[in-house]
């Protein structure tokens, strides 16, 4: 084990049953998350990254289903909990910031009352005065005024109501805040006041944060590591400088030459192809068809996540020949 490791997460898998078979959405997905960093994840759309966020807080829903891994907070394995024992957990150790606020806030209950909630399920015993006091101190810790308290979610802005659902996020000072496309439904300049909140107050109180996105601008601005996920699993893992300054992988390479510069005119340049279908997945790498380096292997075996330089991690067959498999 290595130290200074917040969450560990193993071969994690995802399955969404239908009558026609098992969609794998997430599968096989390892990786560290340290005391203190902010790891994001970032994919095209139905890549798994959303669906792994999910999966660490326990929300699968049916027809989804979590088949098997492991994800280690405090060493104890959030996947082997019962519901009652991760309820607990849930807010008090890893707490969700979620996309749209209007999709975690009840509409008709006003703020105060919605922090209260929470902090009384976790078994806050806070007198009137106190609870007050306490709720003041978080909607300041986030930006907000003390007024916001007696107001009902739908009449506060958008970068308004996802400061709330922040400041339900750190109230037990959770070790872990998972924050999936926090931005997304908000304007840029919007999207900056609350990356900026995100960041203020995972510093204060010392909390790890996953970020769920497919803004790479964004992820630029906020995180220190990167992982790029295809079709349900890892392709690439490593700081968020060495991503841009030299990716390794081909679709990491990809998404990057498909980001605007100032320095380059021209025509936008997509990634050819479509992304593999997750009910009969191909042989092989699931990135082969749209690959500009596909070989003969790639069509056979499944690249393994493999360490090729100090924590940069790269699924592809380019990079076997120099490098072991790693067992994250």
């Amino acid at each position: 084990m290595r130290d200074n490791i917040a969450l560990k997460v193993r071969d994690l898998r995802v399955h969404y049953h239908t009558p026609l078979g098992a969609i794998r959405a997430v599968d096989g997905v390892s990786f560290d998350l340290k005391v203190g960093e902010r790891l994001g994840l970032v994919g095209e759309s139905g890549s798994g990254k959303s669906t792994v966020a999910m999966a660490l807080m326990r929300l699968i829903k049916p027809p989804g289903r979590i088949e098997s891994g492991a994800a280690l907070l405090d060493d104890v394995d959030l996947i082997a909990l019962s519901e009652q024992e991760m309820r607990a957990l849930r807010l008090a150790s890893i707490a969700l910031v979620a996309q749209g606020a209007m999709n975690s806030l009840n509409p008709v209950i006003r703020v105060k009352d919605q922090i209260a909630d929470a902090l009384r399920d976790h078994g806050a015993t806070l007198g009137r005065a106190e609870m007050a006091a306490r709720i003041r101190t978080l909607l300041a810790s986030v930006g907000l005024r003390p007024e916001v308290a007696n107001s009902y979610p739908h009449e506060l802005s958008g970068g308004m109501k996802q400061r709330v659902v922040i400041a339900i996020a750190i109230s037990l000072s959770a070790k872990v805040i998972i924050a999936d496309e926090p931005t997304s439904a908000l304007d840029v300049v919007v999207q900056r006041q609350v990356i900026e909140t995100l960041r203020r107050v995972q510093q204060e109180i010392g909390a790890s944060i996953i970020m769920v996105g497919h803004d790479m601008g964004l992820m630029a601005q906020f995180v220190d590591r990167l992982g790029v996920m295809y079709a349900g699993a890892l392709v690439e893992i490593c700081d968020i400088e060495t991503v841009f300054r030299e990716p390794l992988h081909p679709y990491s390479r990809l998404l990057i030459a498909s980001l605007p510069t100032l320095d380059r005119k021209g025509t936008f340049q997509g990634i050819r192809g479509l992304t593999p279908s997750l009910l009969n997945r191909p042989s092989g790498c699931s990135f082969r068809s749209r690959c500009p380096r596909a070989m003969e292997r790639c069509s056979i075996d499944t690249p393994a996540l493999r360490e090729v330089g100090p924590d940069h991690f790269v699924a592809c067959h380019l990079y076997e020949m120099a490098t072991p498999e790693v067992a994250m």
